[in-house]
């Protein structure tokens, strides 16, 4: 899955989690500011990016900032893959 791919599952995760449409966010898009996440967001968010990309979050590696902007996040989410795809 390249990065493109990693930012689109993102944002569909996103409009999915948020239940509205999201779209042309930037890597500099913070999602708890500009997005307004909460908590149940964020949950809803993981367990979503979770299923459609087949890494599993380990709460233990999971920090606040990992969740700070579109960029962060991304970044977690190939580093995951990234792992998986070393333990396959």
């Amino acid at each position: 899955m390249n990065r493109q791919e990693v930012l689109f599952v993102i944002e569909k995760a996103l409009s999915e989690v948020l239940e509205r449409p999201i779209s042309g966010l930037t890597e500099e898009t913070a999602l708890f500011d500009e997005l307004n996440l909460d908590s149940l967001a964020v949950l809803g968010l993981l367990m979503t990016v979770e299923e459609a990309t087949g890494i599993a979050v380990d709460p233990e590696e999971l920090y606040i900032d990992h969740l700070r902007t579109m960029r962060s996040f991304a970044d977690y989410v190939e580093a995951a893959l990234r792992r998986e795809e070393g333990t396959s």
